[in-house]
């Protein structure tokens, strides 16, 4: 393989892992930001099981929820960026893969390339031997 050939897999195989960190750094992100949402889900939950039986907390409870909902509206929002963001570094992980494949497609055909043209070269050689043993 020559070395620009090289040079360029090895720079696309940087593309590609720093793609790869990038998405999974934003799959946590989401990750994190659904747990986030199931936590607020849990809270609620339990203020509402906690206003059945508590006077103090049923009168406040309208107010809990009215924040509970604006908390929760704001992760929702956050999940959804998330989202798009996470399908953009899809799509530029894609796409660096589809370069690497490219150029290691480029690197084995010249690869190939090079072998058949030493093995005319060798079998050029070898029919001019033998025609000067011949004309000899």
């Amino acid at each position: 393989m020559t070395a620009w050939a090289q040079s360029l897999i090895r720079i696309s195989n940087y593309e590609v892992e720093t793609l790869q960190k990038r998405l999974a750094e934003i799959t946590a992100r989401r990750a994190s930001v659904e747990m986030r949402i199931a936590v607020l889900d849990a809270e609620a939950e339990s203020e509402q099981d906690r206003a059945r039986s508590d006077a103090d907390a049923a009168m406040m409870l309208q107010a809990y929820l009215g924040g509970w909902k604006q908390r929760r509206s704001a992760a929702q929002a956050k999940v959804v960026e998330i989202e798009a963001e996470e399908a953009g570094a899809r799509d530029a992980l894609t796409g660096a893969f589809e370069e690497l494949k490219k150029f290691e497609h480029v690197a084995e055909t010249t690869r190939l390339n090079a072998l058949i043209a030493a093995g005319k070269r060798e079998t050029a050689a070898f029919d001019e031997l033998g025609l000067r043993r011949r004309a000899g």
